[in-house]
Parts: C-alpha cells; sequence; structure tokens
C-alpha cells in the first residue's frame, strides 16, 4: 500500500483497503466520494487528516507505531470520537448480529448445546460491555477534562492501561467453538456466515485496542507530561501475531485435565487429583489450548460439554 497522504484520494484509499469503508462511517464520511482527497472530506466532516491518518495507518499496516512527531500533531478529540462511535457499532450491531445469527444456526442442536453456548455468549458480551462501559466513564471523561486543563488526581492514563483488559481471548474462543464444537445437523451456510463476521470483528477490534494502546495511551501521556519525551517506532519491538496452532487430537491425560478444569479445579488441585506436578498441569494446560484453540476457562468448559467429555450436572454454578 502506498504510503497515505492528505492528499490521497478517497477513492484510492478504498480500493486499497475497503475495510477502512466501516471506519470512516464511524467518523461520518460515507457515501460517494467523488474525487475528493482526505484532506477535503476531512474539512468536510471536520476531521483532524493527521488523525484520520493515524487510523488508517494501524488498520492498513500491520505493527504499525506511530512516531512521536506523528502523535503530537494528532488530534486527540478526534482519537476519542472514533473509539466513542466505534463502541457504538460494537454494542448496538456487531452483538445484536451475533446473537441473532447464533440463535438461528444453533436452532437444531440439543437444549443443553444451547445453554452452554447462549451462556458462553451472554458472558462475553457482557465482558465486552462492562470493557466499554470502563471507557466511556472513566477514560474519556479523563481524557476531556485534560483538554480543559482540568487534571483528575485520582486517575491517569497509565491506571487505564494497567486494566485495559483483553476483549480477544473470549470471542477467539467463541469462534473456536462455532468451527469445531457444534454439531453436524448446523447449518453450514450459517456457520461460515457468522464465522467470516466473527473473523472480520476479531481483525476490527484488535486494531482498536491498537488504536487505544499505540495512539490514545501515548498522546495523553504527552497532555499528561507535554516534556516527556515517546520512544521512536523504530526502537520499539514489534510483536509477533499469535499462531493458530496444529489441529490434533487430545490424548486422554489431555481429556481428563480437561474434565478437571471444566470442573472449576485449581492447578494445584488438578496435580493432587491425578498425582503429578504443577508442571505438568501446566504443560497439559497449554497443550491442549494449542491443540483446541481455546484459551479460556469457559471456553475450555463449553468444548469440554459439547465434546460430551463432561455432563453440564457436574459443572459448578
Amino acid at each position: 500500500m502506498k504510503p497515505i497522504t492528505p492528499e490521497t484520494r478517497m477513492a484510492d484509499l478504498i480500493e486499497a483497503n475497503y475495510g477502512l469503508l466501516h471506519v470512516l462511517a464511524r467518523l461520518g464520511m460515507e457515501g460517494a466520494f467523488g474525487e475528493r482527497t482526505i484532506r477535503e472530506e476531512c474539512d468536510k466532516h471536520l476531521v483532524d487528516p493527521a488523525t484520520l491518518i493515524l487510523i488508517c495507518n494501524v488498520y492498513s499496516r500491520p505493527g504499525y507505531t506511530p512516531s512521536e512527531a506523528l502523535l503530537r500533531d494528532g488530534r486527540v478529540e478526534d482519537i476519542l470520537r472514533y473509539l466513542h462511535r466505534s463502541h457504538d457499532y460494537y454494542i448496538k450491531d456487531a452483538l445484536v448480529n451475533i446473537a441473532g445469527s447464533i440463535e438461528e444456526l444453533i436452532s437444531p442442536c440439543t437444549p443443553t448445546q444451547k445453554q452452554v453456548i447462549r451462556t458462553f455468549f451472554i458472558d462475553y458480551k457482557s465482558e465486552l460491555e462492562k470493557h466499554f462501559a470502563y471507557e466511556e466513564d472513566e477514560v474519556i471523561p479523563y481524557v476531556q477534562n485534560l483538554l480543559l486543563g482540568k487534571r483528575n488526581a485520582g486517575f491517569s492514563i497509565d491506571r487505564f492501561e494497567e486494566n485495559h483488559s483483553n476483549i480477544d481471548e473470549k470471542l477467539s474462543d467463541l469462534k473456536s467453538l462455532i468451527l469445531k464444537s457444534l454439531p453436524p445437523v448446523c447449518d453450514n451456510s450459517l456457520r461460515v456466515r457468522l464465522l467470516i463476521f466473527l473473523y472480520a470483528l476479531q481483525g476490527d477490534l484488535a486494531c482498536h485496542t491498537r488504536i487505544e494502546d499505540e495512539v490514545l495511551v501515548p498522546m495523553v501521556r504527552l497532555m499528561e507530561n507535554p516534556a516527556a519525551r515517546y520512544p521512536d517506532a523504530n526502537g520499539r519491538a514489534e510483536g509477533a501475531p499469535d499462531g493458530e496452532g496444529e489441529s490434533e487430537v487430545l490424548s486422554g491425560r489431555e481429556k481428563e485435565i480437561l474434565v478437571s478444569v471444566a470442573q472449576g479445579l485449581l492447578n494445584k488441585e488438578i496435580a493432587d487429583r491425578h498425582n503429578i506436578s504443577i508442571n505438568t498441569v501446566i504443560t497439559h494446560r497449554k497443550n491442549i489450548t494449542r491443540k483446541t484453540g481455546i484459551k479460556t476457562v469457559a471456553g475450555l468448559t463449553v468444548y469440554a460439554i459439547l465434546n460430551n467429555l463432561v455432563d453440564i450436572d457436574n459443572i459448578p454454578h
């Protein structure tokens, strides 16, 4: 992709990455762009071009990290606007669409299968809503006060970063459960359609999180301490994305460990039950996660029930 500049035509921007259509819509930029440039479209919608380019680069360039100069040139008000409207999209559109698709997909399942999938999704939805509520109620007002010259002594952007939860794991587990564990009686065309949406949402949420971590947090840090220096992008290590891992069959011992995990036992309790060391338990759990593609205890519990490794009545509530 060519470097994005204020003189890049909007149509060329979309041609290079059509996924930006969702991003631009959240900033009020949608419809026919004609021959207008980024600068012209930003002037029309009162958005800072440098900030829009920051957002587009995060969505278009894996591992992108803006320099201090770009962060200082950006406008934090537009980042807040993007984040707020993204929250609305995720809660009011994306989650509603997923809920409806899941209900349609699991309609031929057994009552137990329906129950565990519904409960898992409800827990994920609640976690996501809590995550965004924290940002709406604590983080955004804090930054808005900073813009007004007011400083909340009981809060800082470092506190947000410390409590910034990972919103990707349960979505990844939901995707794995639908892909691998729902019975064949489920309509495959519905399954594929839902999976395509979940993969796209996962990528969108990952970029959303990177905008918070790589753009908002350092921008606000510079507002809190204008004299502070921010590491140059070239000096920052870029983490490689997690691999999907090979799909392998669980061993008998791994199934036993999985059942213990689903029953709510801690590592030490699992070690005592199976007369093995805690390190061995940890190794088994890593292998289980690698083979199933599922990271959370809730996800593994649903996996165990759907694959008839444990009865739902033996799961603590």
